[in-house]
């Protein structure tokens, strides 16, 4: 009988071995990435909360300041119009490079010549250079020279005083910047907008027809409802890479002319590497992240609100 139970407990242990042996492996899989998010991603996230309520310059002794950053937003005019700046550029690129990125998948995903050429060309703009895009953006969009104007002044006959100065002028800039935006974007999402038109449902266009509806019905009763977790996914990460701009405005506009384009991500980097007032650029960037949680999060519940219907 003691045999019996020794052998029980031999494989017993023997199991737990096994089990841990396996666990070991799956978490040495894990490591790299959980070590590479926790060095670079959850260590500075938690020093930047702890910083947003210090003053340091980088070079002297960090004090405490309490909410003291957090008061000086309501008080910086600066913050307060990268804040709307962001907003508004957020609400502009956001539904136009959607709808744009979406009708283009529709009209490559239909049977037109030259189809795979026209879709490599609209996602080219996405895989080029900013830096370089940029720099051949600001030379079509020139006040002076620029091929943009030249058109506008000979073929419509626009007036040299009323030319738009694109992102020289204040009242244009962000126009020029949302503009850019969806051109060097909206290729991105038209390929994942064209994987979740590759994944419908024939069978659902085929029983629509036999009910004698139009391509507009189709469209609006068929395609769309297939496509909401796509549009979910595309929705979400336009509007968290909109918050985050940070590369376009560096390369069109530097945030002006006179602030007219400065938002938040580049206001942070202003304020924390150029004045070096890095307990003030953590507080704005708590700021930024929690507008994005709670985007987010509303975003998630007006899903899981729609699948509910």
């Amino acid at each position: 009988m003691a045999s019996v139970t020794q052998v029980q407990a031999r494989r017993t242990s023997s199991h737990r071995k096994r089990k841990l042996l396996d666990q070991l492996i799956a978490y040495s899989f894990i490591a790299p990435n959980f070590i590479g998010f926790a060095v670079f991603t959850l260590v500075p996230l938690v020093f930047a909360l702890a910083l947003s309520f210090m003053n340091w310059d980088g070079a002297n002794s960090i004090s405490f300041a309490g909410l003291d950053n957090f008061r000086r937003l309501f008080r910086d005019k600066v913050f307060i119009k990268a804040l709307i700046n962001t907003l508004v550029y957020t609400a502009a690129t956001v539904p136009l490079t959607l709808v744009a990125s979406l009708a283009l998948a529709l009209l490559l995903n239909s049977r037109i010549f030259a189809r795979n050429f026209f879709r490599t060309v609209s996602f080219f703009p996405y895989v080029a250079s900013l830096v370089a895009v940029a720099a051949v953006w600001n030379m079509l969009f020139s006040p002076s020279m620029g091929p943009v104007n030249m058109l506008l002044s000979k073929v419509f006959k626009v007036s040299a005083e009323d030319l738009p100065r694109w992102a020289a002028d204040k009242d244009w800039a962000m126009t020029t910047v949302v503009m850019f935006s969806i051109w060097k974007y909206m290729g991105y999402y038209m390929v994942i907008f064209l994987a979740g038109l590759q994944n419908t449902n024939p069978e659902l266009y085929e029983a629509a027809a036999l009910d004698g509806a139009n391509p507009q019905q189709k469209f609006w009763h068929v395609t769309l409802p297939q496509l909401r977790p796509t549009t979910f996914f595309v929705l979400m990460m336009l509007i968290i890479t909109s918050f985050k701009v940070y590369d376009i405005i560096y390369n069109i506009t530097q945030g002006g002319p006179g602030n007219a384009t400065m938002v938040l991500v580049y206001y942070i980097y202003n304020t924390a590497f150029v004045s070096w007032d890095l307990g003030y650029a953590s507080a704005i960037s708590m700021v930024l992240f929690l507008l994005v949680l709670g985007i987010t999060l509303l975003q998630f519940r007006g899903e899981r609100h729609f699948d509910d219907i």
